[in-house]
């Protein structure tokens, strides 16, 4: 017959002690330890909020505070020593205090769960890596600002179906992945909204007969408000979940932009060069030079769509309130916040190192007729259909084919054949430069328009919003 394990401060109700597998199986001290100074700061609030409704004398809140001081010194050393035998980040400190401070470590725990207490937790942690992720937001964003401003004239040729459609400036494609990490920063502030509520107080599931001032604890923890329902506090983790979705989000964009940065350093495109610093080369073959930071950061991102995946799986099925299966939606939170905060970090010391090639850049925009569009829009100003514009169009798009020449290079009589409306200024149509001039309203590739973009998102973007 096994002995009680006295050493467990949950022990007492059993009378066997735990099998040595199980207790490491079940234990999560080797990872949840992460949120340790948010556990040191949610028990200073709960202690002070506890000496106020005179449950902890001043001596025993003082003594507390100092053995809290003592334990977040340790850890921040790396001298505290975690035990697998207290289970979890909460009851090592616990079990710590205890040691340095006596009876009044004990009486830490009056009013609260470990329910409430890793819940209050994981939000605290969210809030802090929220802010750093927008932190790393806001410089990828004034890289491409400072990036876009410099190649607000460079052409370059717009694909759809990555096929050459039309053509744009490189500044200007730029600006729309600013667009996407600004739509990303808005749903990381949206985020917080849900994870400003703090569920301290709940305890296990059905609140505690102490009368506690939770208003007070929210206060001294900055949240805006205490939790409305204590049964949904300790088992709610949507704001989890969410904000797993939104750095799924962000990771999609970061991705597709590698995918581009990807094509674009390749032999095939040559539009741009990622720098030294961000490439590696090849093991056998000594002339590669592969752009492993888009493609590293494009992988990444799958780990953490994945992480968002298992923590909706993880709660489909679970009945309220705490169940132990919550104990696996911290490591995926983990991971997605190291991945988002790294690969922000990467791209924003990558992106203003990157130098496009606006030469090669502007020979690919006169391949693939990209100023087709233009010319139908000629001759709709000129009185014409548009159907009727297209059939025209695609009449000289096929003698340019067979011709080897792009429609700026064809002849006014040649294009007269095809419609008697097309006078010599069609060619401020058909060049490049003027393809792009025409488009000069907002939201346009005209580089009056990116520059204006560019200084509108600077106005906006003085300080990071956190």
């Amino acid at each position: 017959m096994a002995t009680v394990n006295t050493e467990k401060l949950s022990s007492a109700r059993f009378a066997q002690a735990t099998d040595v597998f199980v207790e490491e199986f079940t234990a999560s001290v080797g990872f949840d330890r992460r949120m340790a100074q948010q556990d040191i700061r949610g028990s200073l609030a709960h202690a002070a909020m506890l000496n106020k409704i005179g449950i902890l004398t001043d001596q025993e809140l003082t003594d507390i505070q100092r053995g809290l001081a003592q334990i977040s010194a340790e850890i921040s050393r790396g001298e505290f020593v975690w035990s697998v035998k207290q289970e979890d980040v909460h009851m090592n400190i616990e079990a710590r205090l205890t040691d340095l401070i006596g009876i009044a470590g004990k009486k830490l725990h009056t009013g609260r769960s470990r329910n409430d207490q890793v819940a209050t937790d994981i939000r605290l942690y969210l809030r802090d890596e929220i802010h750093s992720i927008l932190a790393q937001l806001h410089r990828l964003q004034l890289a491409l600002l400072d990036k876009a401003e410099q190649e607000a004239e460079t052409i370059m040729p717009g694909f759809t179906h990555l096929q050459v459609a039309q053509p744009v400036t490189f500044g200007h494609h730029l600006m729309a992945w600013f667009e996407m990490l600004a739509r990303d920063k808005e749903r990381f502030q949206d985020c917080l909204k849900r994870i400003d509520v703090m569920p301290l107080g709940s305890a296990a599931l059905a609140g505690t007969s102490y009368p506690i001032d939770r208003f007070m604890t929210a206060e001294l923890l900055g949240f805006t408000r205490p939790s409305n329902n204590s049964l949904d506090s300790v088992s709610d983790r949507d704001f989890a979940i969410e904000f797993a979705a939104a750095a799924s989000l962000l990771m999609m964009h970061l991705s597709r932009c590698s995918e581009e940065l990807v094509l674009w350093a390749s032999a095939q495109f040559d539009f741009i060069d990622i720098p030294d610093a961000f490439c590696t080369g090849s093991s056998i073959m000594p002339q590669k030079k592969n752009p492993d930071v888009p493609e590293l950061v494009r992988g990444k991102s799958g780990r953490v769509v994945g992480h968002l995946v298992a923590l909706l799986m993880l709660m489909k099925s679970q009945p309220l309130a705490y169940n132990k299966d919550n104990q696996e939606d911290k490591e995926p939170l983990f991971d997605t916040a190291d991945t988002v905060i790294h690969c922000l970090r990467a791209f924003a010391d990558m992106v203003p190192h990157i130098e496009a090639k606006r030469d090669i850049m502007y020979l690919a925009a006169k391949r693939g007729f990209a100023t087709a569009t233009d010319l139908a829009d000629y001759l709709v100003r000129k009185g014409m259909a548009f159907r009727d514009a297209h059939e025209v169009v695609g009449q000289a798009v096929r003698l340019g084919l067979t011709t080897n020449r792009d429609l700026a290079e064809l002849s006014l009589d040649e294009l007269r054949a095809f419609s008697d409306s097309i006078s010599a200024d069609v060619f401020d149509s058909l060049t490049l430069e003027g393809s792009v001039a025409l488009r000069n309203h907002i939201g346009g590739t005209a580089p009056e328009q990116v520059k204006s973009a560019i200084a509108a998102a600077r106005s906006v973007l003085t300080t990071p919003s956190l």
